[in-house]
């Protein structure tokens, strides 16, 4: 976590709950009166093996009644926070504008809603959702009697209704979906695969056995805003409380942050955290999703990078579901700055005026509005931040761009286009025990606070360079580096119990300009626990989209630690040794420019 933090810990709750809930802005223009109403309600739900009340609102447009219904959009929030901050809220508003009945809710866990956090649990949170969507086809009614009868359905009990929203929001569309198929549309912002790659990410290809490196700012930020509800909502659901050691969260959630803290990983609580943060991911229940779904995913975001994204993308098109997927610019990290010209920022209205917007837009009105010509757009699309032409800074393709270009790691510390060019050598680095790399600090962005730039101390990391390019190189998507390392320090530890006594080191990719100038590129990283030191193993890098000018060099790094992560137990040196016949190699997803 930052090394600056507010003085009360009740401010720190509050501006992260800002701050991380801030990215889905969908704040519209006041409109006319009249031209929708919003009704508060409570609804009884039952969640897993607890009854919850829920608190919602629900948006309904003037000229829509049992004679004229409409389709429905349902939506809750981010994490830490509610039906009543401003980018819930904004979804009711901006899509009860434009004809559809929106009703929006505070998830389990938050605002004046019931029961425990429990990190939108297709068996609790989805079975909460299904409950909303019971409302929504006229089959139940809220708790005091209102009833939804001007809801367009496709039969008895099943509404026509989409999902839409961010992160924390954008993950309870998928467990929605994957316990309840009269979900039409879902189109998730920003969210997560797989929880246990999120919080504890191992980028060693194969490696799912193996924890990675805790990503402690974020999650502890997150654990934090969880377990300080009373600091932000007074007189609390007695159903919110769970036990002294563990308060607003699920036992099971609390055990993994547990596990995750104590930087020990024995067999048996390594299969308990990757059982946990798995059944409660999409990645375990996506062969159950069918509805049509439109994944948006941002560049500028460390906490749940496009790695997520293209996984759910690849399952989901794999099993046969209707599937697109969009890079935007903004994601979780950078705080609370506004999204570049030409972005979706619903505050000022730019549904119909920005790329994914109109992409929105589109989706529902084939979905949920059934109009069978409307164009949905492209499989991908991907924000460009060199072009300077807000109406042109998407580019779409057919798939995602596959590896099409190598490098090699030359001995001597050069980043070669051919084998032969490879020098022969070897090199050291050793780590400290104390962190020597920085990325980013997770919150200063959500915090507001300064944040050092990327640096890298000198004798505990390895840099291989390429010479400057001679044309410009578009890189679009996910680099992989298959490396070969010695660490007789760590040979000797890996065999032990606890996994954490595996090396640990952590892969970048800088673009450094001709006046020495480096830059990490939206300050992502790859944290490995290498599974096997005698063994080569190949990594894979979050994806990025970046254009190296000409004249900029390309730089590969490897770190032995990073300060947003936990890292190595011990010293372990590591050495790294080139030949033309035996050498590590980078793998570049490149398109054409």
């Amino acid at each position: 976590m930052s090394r600056r933090v507010p003085r009360s810990r009740a401010a720190l709750v509050l501006a992260l709950s800002a701050a991380l809930t801030a990215p889905l802005t969908l704040t519209t223009p006041a409109s006319a009166d009249g031209q929708y109403g919003v009704t508060p309600l409570k609804f009884t739900v039952r969640a897993g093996e607890r009854t919850c009340t829920v608190d919602a609102d629900l948006y309904r447009p003037a000229d829509v009644d049992r004679a004229h219904p409409a389709p429905a959009v349902l939506a809750t929030n981010g994490f830490g926070g509610s039906k009543d901050d401003g980018s819930t809220d904004a979804i009711g508003k901006a899509f009860a504008r434009r004809g559809y009945v929106a009703l929006v809710y505070s998830g389990l866990g938050f605002g004046r809603s019931g029961c425990l956090i429990s990190l939108d649990d297709p068996g609790i949170d989805g079975r909460a959702a299904s409950g909303l969507v019971d409302f929504l086809a006229g089959s139940r009614s809220a708790d005091d009697g209102t009833r939804a009868d001007y809801v367009t359905l496709d039969g008895t009990g099943d509404p026509r209704v989409g999902m839409i929203g961010g992160s924390y929001g954008g993950a309870i569309q998928l467990a929605t979906a994957a316990v309840d198929h009269r979900v039409d549309a879902l189109i998730p912002l920003i969210t997560w695969n797989d929880l246990a790659y999120s919080l504890d990410p191992n980028n060693a290809a194969g490696a799912t056995a193996v924890p990675g490196a805790f990503k402690w700012q974020w999650t502890n930020g997150f654990y934090l805003m969880g377990e300080s509800q009373p600091l932000t909502q007074p007189a609390l659901d007695p159903s919110r409380v769970n036990s002294l050691t563990c308060l607003h969260f699920v036992t099971r959630a609390c055990d993994t942050i547990r596990t995750l803290n104590s930087g020990s990983y024995p067999a048996d609580r390594t299969r308990q955290l990757l059982s946990y943060a798995r059944s409660v991911s999409p990645v375990s229940y996506l062969d159950r999703v069918e509805a049509p779904t439109l994944l948006i995913q941002g560049q500028a975001d460390s906490l749940f990078n496009l790695n997520e994204a293209t996984a759910t993308y690849r399952t989901l098109k794999a099993r046969g579901t209707e599937t697109k997927m969009i890079w935007q610019s903004w994601g979780h990290s950078g705080g609370l700055t506004d999204p570049a010209a030409g972005e979706l920022n619903l505050t000022q209205g730019n549904l119909e005026t920005s790329y994914v917007g109109r992409r929105v837009l589109a989706w529902f009105d084939r979905y949920l509005h059934r109009n069978r010509d409307t164009d949905t757009g492209p499989d991908f699309a991907y924000y460009r931040d060199w072009i300077t032409d807000p109406d042109h800074t998407y580019a779409t393709a057919g798939h995602v761009p596959a590896l099409s270009r190598r490098l090699y790691l030359s001995g001597d510390g050069k980043l070669v286009g051919n084998r032969d060019e490879v020098a022969r050598g070897s090199r050291t680095y050793t780590n400290w025990p104390i962190p020597t790399s920085h990325s980013e600090s997770s919150l200063a962005g959500a915090l507001g606070l300064p944040d050092p730039a990327p640096y890298d101390t000198p004798g505990t990391y390895l840099a291989w360079t390429s010479e400057p390019l001679t044309h410009a190189v578009d890189v679009v998507g996910a680099p992989q580096a298959t490396l070969k390392v010695n660490s007789p320090a760590a040979e000797r530890t890996q065999r032990s119990s606890d996994a954490a006594d595996k090396l640990v080191l952590f892969a970048k990719l800088y673009d450094v300009a001709p006046d020495g100038t480096r830059t990490l590129v939206h300050r992502l990283v790859a944290p490995v626990r290498v599974p096997d030191v005698t063994r080569s193993f190949t990594v894979t890098l979050p994806g990025i989209v970046h254009r190296y000018e000409q004249g900029h060099r390309l730089r590969f790094v490897i770190a032995a630690s990073d300060d947003a992560y936990f890292g190595n137990r011990g010293v372990k040196p590591v050495t790294v040794a080139a030949s033309p016949g035996g050498t590590g190699v980078l793998r570049l997803p490149v398109v054409a420019g």
